[in-house]
């Protein structure tokens, strides 16, 4: 499979997410490398049914780097939390959605032990073994409709250190 240009859908769908974005919030619009990039990871996620920068290249044959794909993904200013609002929206219009009922869903996920440069990791008890681990909670919001369920939100959960250091001391006080 080869990967040099985004699909036709996939290049009008980023069209669209752009004149949403500039309608919505001007300004927020994807700059023309902004656009090519995102094309080109949606068109890898549907080729390759992965999240993967190495699968990415060799799919690209070496035109997409790994280290260039990386890159745009950590230090563009693209407006991910606009995106992802633009992209609902999207999608709620295009099928005719006008109701459904909003639904949270968390996950823990366990970690590396080295867990210094990981976002909101705290220890959490493993359930498998009865011991501790280092792990994150992932929260997503979910739109639950009668034909689709998307995702609308997310955010990774961390229990309060002083709500944890007061229930230690209350049960032991």
């Amino acid at each position: 499979m080869l990967m040099n240009a985004p699909a036709t859908f996939i290049q009008s769908y980023i069209d669209d997410l752009n004149d949403a974005l500039n309608q919505l919030k001007p300004g927020a619009a994807l700059t023309r490398i902004q656009a090519a990039w995102l094309g080109t990871c949606l068109t890898g996620i549907l080729l390759m049914n992965s999240v993967c920068w190495a699968k990415f290249e060799r799919a690209s044959l070496g035109d997409c780097k790994v280290a260039a794909l990386s890159w745009v993904f950590r230090k563009a200013s693209i407006p991910w939390d606009w995106l992802l609002r633009v992209s609902v929206v999207l999608i709620l219009k295009r099928y005719g959605i006008t109701e459904g009922v909003l639904a949270f869903d968390e996950s823990d996920r366990a970690r590396s032990k080295s867990t210094k440069r990981i976002y909101k990791v705290y220890k959490q008890k493993h359930k498998g073994s009865g011991g501790y681990v280092n792990g994150q909670t992932i929260v997503l919001l979910l739109l639950v409709t009668s034909s689709i369920t998307v995702p609308v939100g997310f955010f990774f959960y961390m229990p309060d250190p002083a709500l944890k250091q007061w229930d230690k001391e209350d049960n032991h006080g």
